[in-house]
C-alpha cells in the first residue's frame, strides 16, 4: 500500500525520525492559516507547498513550490490544488491533485553548507536481506546519478539477526561526507528510520532529499513509503490510510471481490487461478499473436461469484477483444469452475467479445462437456496450445 508524502511522515515522526513541520489540507483557503500556524510554531516564514499524488517527479511537472511568504504560500495553494500533474511516472494523462502538505522550510541560511542526500530502505530480494542504498547525490536526479555516476551509489547490507547497528550507521554517515553535529545526529536517525522499516512492516523508504541544513540538522525532507498489503493484518489501523482515488478503479473494484488484478494495455482478458499460470497464460497470449489486457488471478477457490466479478472488470475495458480463462482443477474441480462460467455468463447477459475457456485438472474432460452443451458462445480447451489457437483464431 503506497502512502502520501503526509502520511509518511507522520509514521516516521511516531519512530523519531526528524521530519519539517507540516500540514495536509484540501481546501486552498485554509493556506494562509496553515503557514501562520507553522510560522508561529517554528518562527520560519518559508514554506514548501507540495501535491500529493503517488508518483515522483511532483517537482519538475509543478507539484512543488518554495514560498517564502504567508500570501505566496496560499497563491500556490490555489495554483496546485485542483491541477491535472503530470509527471514521468503519472504519463501524460496526468493525476488530479486532491491533497496539498504545506510545511516549513528548511533550506535557510546559516554558518554551513545546505546539502541534500538520497536514503533508501529496501529488500535485496538476492540474498534476503534489508539494505540501505544511499548517495551523498540527492534530490530530484537521483536516477541520472545513478545511470552517469553509479560509483556514487552506496550500498550497506544489513545483517537480518542483528538489525542496522552503530557500525553501519557511521559508515553510511562517513560515505555521505557528514562531519560535526551532523554526523553525530546520522546515527539516531538512521536507528529509527530502520525502526520504522521493520515496526510497519514497509516494503520501502525512500528519503530524497536527506537534507543537512545550515545548522547541522538532518531532515527527511521527502519520504516515499509502501507498506507490505499481506501484513496490513497486523496494522488495521494504516488501512483507513488507503487512498483509493490515487488507485486503478479496475484494481480497486478487483480488490473488493478479493481478486488479484492489474491492467494492462492489451487486446485478450485472462482470467486464471494462481500466480504462475497467469504469467504463462499472457505468455500463450503473446506467442497467439494478442497482448494481454490484464493479470488477474481468481485464486485457488474460483466459485461463480469471483468468476462473474472478474469477467465483469475485464468487459469494462473497451479494448479488449477476447477473453481466455485458463483454470488449473486442483484446489477447486474444474465442473465447480464450468458451472461458475456458466452461471457467470447468465448473469452478465449478452457477452459480445468471444470467450476461450481451458480447464485442466480434476474432472477436466467433464467440465468440457459441460461447457459444450451449455449453449453459449464460449470456446473449449483441454490442451494450452488448442486454448491459444482458438484466441489466434477469433482474433483474426
Amino acid at each position: 500500500m503506497n502512502l502520501h508524502e503526509y502520511q509518511a511522515k507522520s509514521l516516521l515522526k511516531r519512530f523519531g525520525v526528524q521530519v519539517p513541520l507540516g500540514y495536509m489540507l484540501t481546501n486552498a483557503g485554509d493556506a494562509a492559516f496553515i503557514a501562520e500556524k507553522i510560522k508561529q510554531e517554528t518562527g520560519v516564514d518559508v514554506y514548501a507547498v507540495k501535491a500529493q499524488i503517488h508518483a515522483g517527479g511532483r517537482g519538475k511537472g509543478g507539484g512543488v513550490k518554495i514560498a517564502k511568504s504567508i500570501s505566496e504560500a496560499s497563491e500556490y495553494a490555489k495554483q496546485i490544488l485542483g491541477m491535472t500533474l503530470v509527471t514521468h511516472q503519472t504519463g501524460p494523462q496526468g493525476k488530479l491533485v486532491r491533497k496539498i502538505y504545506i510545511e516549513q522550510g528548511i533550506y535557510y541560511s546559516g554558518p554551513f553548507e545546505i546539502k541534500e542526500f538520497y536514503l533508501s530502505i529496501l529488500l535485496n530480494r538476492q540474498t534476503s536481506e534489508l539494505v540501505v542504498v544511499y548517495s551523498p547525490e540527492g534530490g530530484m536526479d537521483i536516477e541520472e546519478v545513478s545511470d552517469k555516476h553509479p560509483e556514487k551509489i552506496f550500498k550497506e547490507p544489513i545483517d537480518p539477526h542483528l538489525g542496522l547497528t552503530d557500525f553501519n550507521a557511521r559508515k553510511i554517515a562517513f560515505n555521505l561526507g557528514l562531519t560535526g553535529e551532523a554526523f553525530k545526529a546520522a546515527i539516531p536517525f538512521l536507528k529509527s528510520l530502520y525502526r520504522a522499516y521493520i515496526e510497519t512492516d514497509a516494503s520501502l523508504i525512500e528519503i530524497n532529499p536527506l537534507v543537512k541544513t545550515s545548522d547541522d540538522k538532518l531532515y527527511a525532507a521527502d519520504a516515499k513509503m509502501i507498506l507490505d498489503d499481506n501484513a496490513l493484518f497486523r496494522h488495521p489501523e494504516f488501512i483507513e490510510w488507503r487512498d483509493k482515488d490515487e488507485e486503478d478503479p479496475y484494481e480497486v473494484e478487483a480488490s473488493e471481490h478479493h481478486l488479484n488484478f492489474v491492467k494492462l494495455d492489451g487486446n485478450v482478458g485472462c482470467m486464471v487461478n494462481g500466480a504462475g499460470l497467469a504469467m504463462a497464460t499472457m505468455d500463450i497470449i503473446k506467442l497467439s499473436g494478442g497482448e494481454p489486457a490484464n493479470f488477474l488471478d481468481v485464486g485457488g477457490g474460483a466459485n461463480a461469484r469471483t468468476v462473474e466479478a472478474g469477467f465483469r472488470i475485464i468487459l469494462k475495458d473497451p479494448r479488449v477483444k477476447a477473453i481466455l480463462v485458463n483454470i488449473f482443477g486442483g484446489i477447486v474441480r474444474c465442473d465447480r469452475v464450468a458451472e461458475g462460467i456458466i452461471e457467470a455468463y447468465k448473469n452478465i447477459g449478452e457477452i459480445r467479445v468471444p470467450i476461450v475457456v481451458r480447464l485442466q485438472g480434476t474432472n477436466a474432460e467433464l467440465a468440457k462437456q459441460m461447457i459444450d452443451q451449455s449453449g453459449l458462445k464460449v470456446y473449449s480447451a483441454i490442451t494450452l496450445q488448442e486454448a491459444a489457437d482458438i484466441v489466434r483464431k477469433v482474433l483474426n
